[in-house]
């Protein structure tokens, strides 16, 4: 398989579009101006990826308070230049008096999206922490200080934050603790309107200075404690000393002569490997194949590998996944053999709640490493639930606990829940080639798929990768951005495809294409979102 040629498709310049970025020093690619800022000034002053996407991450959870936060989790994969990738899981735990018959005694049968039952312990600050102790070049005080400034100084918002603020203002509205910071003057801000938040800046410019134990012990813990206690929580100050992220092997599987690596449960990055290796079994780079093709191949995919997903991902140390029987030859011919080019089959059933909210971050340094990084609150601004002092708006990631005896990822004492967000890096011959995600909830493992075949299968280079019409076959519906014409509607809703079109971009994604023999990296970034790729 030859290397996707980056330059060979060039954008027509006589139409609205992006250019992809390009550079030889260093590169950042996330989904607002300010964190790519961030970042390349970091790699600018000597800085290495990592240290560039933990201060992109921490600056957008300033500016993009409804996509991120300090209150949220991450995960991320970090690839040397060569050599193989590692992954570490900072997703967060359900507090430890939170036994399933004590829900179960209460007549739950979910959790709601804004309880404090919905709140596990934030992961993304150990993860933070961890990550530059272990492998970044700069202090927390150098990474974090364009985000203490932004949150001390000031920001302004930006067209899609001010689009999706005010669509999700009324999360922020229930509990209120948060309402004076961002909704204020009782509405959410608009395009330009310049705000503050220095509670948030005091809190970071703590652990700039103190590190981890300035979240997860003290006053912080102790008052996100208390807040939570009082909305009935089952939190105790000990949940937070506890908390600790954890390193892990990449899962991975091959693409035409890639490899795919995706972090292994407890999210879902094990059904983005299992749509590629399905397609992987199909001729997408057919001329003859249509946009309705494309588009059935992959919801079909996506519907099988879904039903794998939904029925056995959840935290390993609960209930392991035997990841290369899934990913078997065998495995793989039985979910394929099914799919026909001429009728939908049926769709896999989605009974939990659904996530949109999330920053993804994709960096390589002039040495060639690449990390690619994701952030998030789950729902647009989590739960809503604020503690005020210390300027923390909290995450919702336990809402996607099953209350089910029996179920892999039902609720227990100290357990992680199921996880949407998925950072992707593909490589080839050994060598990182692209770190790259795409921000969109239950779309994310879908969405990489179809990222990597129109770069390999189509020849597209990444913007024009990025920019190409999405679609989403989930909960009994194939949703299609309203850039696919009614012609393949038409044609898909033939098949038995039940056809929505989409009320919002389907994600949005950020990528980094790195051309070892030239020395050159080209970046996109979503035209759905705020962002930009910029490079140095």
């Amino acid at each position: 398989m030859k290397a996707v040629d980056q330059m060979q498709a060039l954008r027509d310049f006589m139409v609205p579009g992006r250019s992809v970025a390009v550079s030889d020093r260093g590169m950042v690619a996330t989904s607002h101006p300010a964190a790519t800022i961030a970042g390349v000034d970091i790699l600018r002053a000597g800085g290495n990826a990592i240290d560039a996407a933990i201060a992109a991450a921490a600056i957008q959870g300033v500016v993009d308070p409804h996509m991120t936060g300090i209150g949220g989790d991450c995960f991320a994969l970090s690839a040397p230049a060569s050599g193989r990738p590692i992954s570490i899981n900072g997703s967060g735990r359900a507090p430890r008096r939170s036994e399933l018959d004590w829900f179960l005694s209460q007549g739950m049968t979910a959790i709601p999206d804004d309880s404090a039952h919905a709140v596990t312990v934030p992961g993304a600050i150990d993860a933070w922490c961890r990550l530059a102790a272990d492998y970044g070049t700069k202090g927390l005080d150098e990474i974090l200080a364009p985000a203490i400034r932004a949150a001390e100084e000031g920001f302004v918002v930006t067209p899609r934050a001010a689009l999706d603020w005010a669509r999700y203002a009324d999360r922020i509205a229930r509990h209120g603790t948060g309402t004076a910071v961002y909704l204020p003057g009782g509405t959410a801000p608009s395009v330009g309107a310049r705000l503050t938040h220095p509670a948030l800046g005091a809190t970071l410019r703590r652990i700039a200075r103190e590190g981890r134990k300035a979240f997860y012990e003290g006053e912080v813990a102790e008052e996100i404690t208390a807040v939570l206690k009082g909305l009935g929580g089952l939190h105790e100050i000990d949940d937070f000393a506890r908390s600790s992220s954890d390193y892990a092997e990449p899962l991975s599987t091959s693409y035409r002569g890639y490899t795919l690596y995706e972090c292994p449960p407890n999210g879902q990055g094990i059904a983005a490997l299992l749509i590629a290796r399905i397609l992987e079994g199909l001729d997408l780079a057919d001329r003859d194949l249509s946009e309705a093709d494309r588009i059935h191949l992959l919801a079909e995919a996506t519907k099988a590998a879904y039903r794998l997903r939904d029925a056995l991902v959840a935290d390993p140390a609960y209930a392991p996944l035997d990841a290369a029987a899934l990913l078997s030859d065998a495995s793989i011919a039985a979910l394929r053999r099914p799919i026909t080019m001429d009728r939908a089959l049926d769709p896999a059933v989605w009974d939990l709640p659904e996530h949109r909210d999330t920053v993804y971050i994709a960096v390589v340094d002039r040495d060639g490493n690449a990390v690619s990084f994701i952030n998030s609150i789950f729902h647009a601004f989590g739960s809503g639930i604020y503690a005020p002092r210390s300027g923390v708006l909290l995450q919702n990631r336990g809402a996607g606990f099953r209350i089910a005896k029996g179920h892999p990822n039902a609720i227990a004492p100290g357990k992680r829940p199921f996880h949407t967000i998925i950072p992707g890096l593909l490589a080839r011959n050994g060598r990182p080639v692209m770190p790259f995600g795409v921000m969109g909830g239950q779309y994310q493992a879908t969405g990489h798929v179809h990222i990597l075949s129109q770069l390999i299968d189509r020849g597209l280079n990444v913007q024009q990768a990025s920019d190409a019409p999405r679609s989403f076959a989930f909960g009994g519906t194939l949703s299609l951005e309203p850039t696919i014409s009614r012609d393949t509607a038409e044609d898909l809703a033939r098949r038995g495809h039940n056809i929505v079109w989409a009320d919002e971009p389907l994600g949005g994604c950020q990528a980094i294409w790195i051309d070892h023999e030239n020395g050159v990296m080209y970046g996109a970034s979503d035209h759905r979102k705020d962002g930009i790729a910029l490079g140095f």
